[in-house]
C-alpha cells in the first residue's frame, strides 16, 4: 500500500506600541522568512540535518517524541505541521513536539519518501498530570484586557505566530541547551494556571527567577527573528535555531540584540526584568517544535 502505518520500537513509539510599529515588525519578519526560503532553492530537498545530540524523548502532552524513522525521508508532518527530521549517529529520527492538549493514545505522523510515496508511522501518547498554580495579578487589565488591549493583543499574537512558523534549513539545531539565565526555576512547564482565581491557558514555558538585570544568554546558536514589547510578555525575543526549533524569552528588562542578528551559544541577548504580566522579576523561557510549545526541561544538559 502507498500509505501504511508502521509501529516503531519506541513504545510505539507508544510603553504601548503603535500599530504601524507592529506592522513594520511583521513586514520585517516576512522578509527574514522569505530570505530563509530563498536559501533552500536549488538544494537537494533532503530535509534531515545532522545533529550532535537528541532531546529527551517524553511521549506525553507537552513532551517530545523522538522516533527512529528507519528510512531517509525528505519531509514529514504531524497535525498539519512540518516536523523536524534529524540524522543522529547514522540514523534518521523524527523529533515531534506534542501539544499540551493532545489526546492520550495512538497518534500518527506522515513521512514523505524520495520516491514520492507517503508512509504513516504511529506512536502512543501517555497521560501526564500537571499541577495547579494560582497567582494574584495587581493590574486587572493584565487578567481581563479591555477592547483596546485586545486589538493590541491580537496584532501581537499574529506577529508571534508568524515567527513560530519559521523554517530555516540553513541553521543546524542544537538540542543540548544550558539554561539561558542563572536562577531558581520558579514555575514549571504545563502548570494549570489561575490568575486572580480565573482559569487561563496552561503555562507554556519555564520560569526562572533572578534579580532584575541578570544577564540572559542564548542557550544555542541561532538567528534573532523578532523583538518587541508585548502586552502579556513584556520585552520579548524570539530566536530561531533552525528546522522549526524556536525559543522565546519574555519579561526582559533590556533587549541587547536586533532582528536578523546571528548569535552563538552563550552570547548575551538581554537582561532579566519584570515587564508584561508578572509578579516579580524572572525570565519566561519557551521552546517550540513544529509550532508547538514543549517542555524546555527536555533540552537542558545540566
Amino acid at each position: 500500500m502507498e500509505n501504511q502505518v508502521r509501529k516503531k520500537g519506541v513504545k510505539i513509539a507508544q510603553k504601548d506600541y503603535m500599530q504601524s510599529s507592529s506592522e513594520q515588525a511583521i513586514m520585517r519578519l516576512k522578509s527574514l522568512l522569505f530570505t530563509g526560503l530563498l536559501l533552500l532553492v536549488g538544494q537537494s530537498g533532503y530535509a534531515a540535518t545532522v545533529v550532535s545530540s537528541l532531546p529527551d524523548s517524553s511521549m506525553v502532552p507537552g513532551g517530545v517524541a523522538v522516533i527512529p524513522t528507519g528510512t531517509a525521508a525528505i519531509g514529514g508532518t504531524y497535525r498539519d505541521q512540518r516536523i523536524l527530521l534529524a540524522e543522529f549517529q547514522g540514523a534518521q529520527h523524527a523529533i515531534i513536539g506534542i501539544p499540551l492538549n493532545a489526546s492520550i493514545g495512538a497518534h500518527q505522523f506522515a513521512l514523505d519518501l524520495p520516491d514520492g510515496r507517503r508512509e504513516l508511522l504511529q506512536f502512543t501518547i501517555e497521560d501526564k498530570k500537571y499541577t495547579e498554580q494560582r497567582l494574584t495579578i495587581s493590574n486587572e487589565r493584565q487578567v481581563n484586557p479591555n477592547a483596546d488591549d485586545m486589538v493590541r493583543i491580537n496584532r501581537e499574537s499574529a506577529e508571534m505566530q508568524l515567527a513560530f512558523s519559521s523554517w530555516d534549513e540553513s541553521l543546524t539545531p542544537v538540542f543540548g541547551m544550558r539554561a539561558p539565565v542563572a536562577g531558581v526555576r520558579s514555575s514549571s512547564f504545563g502548570l494549570k494556571r489561575f490568575f486572580n482565581d480565573q482559569p487561563r491557558n496552561p503555562h507554556s514555558g519555564m520560569d526562572i527567577a533572578a534579580n532584575e538585570g541578570t544577564p540572559i544568554y542564548a542557550p544555542a546558536p541561532g538567528v534573532i527573528l523578532t523583538t518587541g514589547n508585548f502586552f502579556f510578555n513584556g520585552n520579548t525575543i524570539i530566536l530561531d535555531h533552525g528546522h522549526g526549533l524556536i525559543t522565546l524569552y519574555c519579561h526582559m528588562n533590556t533587549i541587547d540584540v536586533e532582528p536578523g542578528t546571528r548569535v552563538d551559544s552563550g552570547e548575551q541577548i538581554g537582561r532579566v526584568g519584570q515587564t508584561g504580566r508578572v509578579t516579580g522579576p524572572h525570565l519566561h523561557w519557551s521552546i517550540n517544535l513544529n509550532n508547538t510549545r514543549v517542555d524546555p526541561a527536555l533540552f537542558l544538559v545540566d
